[in-house]
């Protein structure tokens, strides 16, 4: 398990790894069985942010894009575009909301991340999923693990990215960084993961994501 005292990086051949025995080999059945409530979401820390009405559970899907770099590996994610209605200028993962014609999230999670910022299938390897993951404003989210190979490019559409970055994975897999932060909201005080890292604050569901893949393949 990483350490505040470690200083040596995770590599992308010790992650891969260990995550090709932990992570879920298919999505969960149940992942968008309205009638069974995901046991991770943004309830594990506020039990009333997750909707009550199963109706509001949309089906969705991430990408957690693993970039094999020499030096370590690294997570790659986005800043959303700042006139964007929801989840405006917020650091978040490439995904979106199932299509109807899609039937299993790695679909949705390869579509959008073409989509968004022009990763494309050929770099993309998918090892596992994670199981799903109930945000607060009623989104059903199975996320995606998959590896990506450094040669890769990345087209970014204006409408959706403002910008991406990557995140080494030696410092989102050590716990000593996965703050847990408050704020007001719908009129209750909401408390949630946040990982503050250089000039980049991730927060919300994309934290809570990361740190159920800490969870998942790093915890004990």
């Amino acid at each position: 398990m990483p350490s505040s005292a470690d200083p040596h990086p995770i590599t992308f051949a010790d992650f891969r790894a260990r995550a090709a025995t932990r992570l879920l080999a298919k999505a969960p059945a149940n992942a968008f069985d309205p009638d069974i409530i995901p046991l991770m979401g943004d309830h594990r820390l506020a039990e009333r942010v997750a909707p009550d009405d199963g109706a509001l559970h949309r089906p969705a899907a991430v990408l957690i894009p693993i970039i094999a770099r020499p030096e370590g590996a690294t997570i790659l994610l986005t800043k959303r575009s700042a006139h964007l209605k929801d989840h405006a200028g917020q650091v978040a993962f490439p995904g979106g909301k199932m299509d109807q014609n899609e039937t299993d999230p790695i679909e949705t999670a390869l579509r959008e991340a073409e989509e968004e910022i022009g990763l494309g299938h050929r770099y993309i390897e998918p090892i596992g999923y994670l199981e799903p993951y109930l945000s607060s404003t009623g989104f059903r989210i199975v996320p995606v693990v998959a590896t990506v190979d450094p040669s890769h490019h990345l087209s970014l559409d204006p409408n959706e990215v403002e910008t991406t970055f990557e995140v080494p994975l030696t410092f989102l897999m050590n716990p000593i960084y996965h703050e847990t932060h408050s704020r007001e909201w719908r009129g209750a005080l909401r408390q949630y993961y946040a990982m503050p890292y250089k000039d980049h604050y991730i927060w919300g569901v994309t934290a809570g994501i990361i740190r159920n893949l800490y969870e998942k393949v790093y915890g004990e």
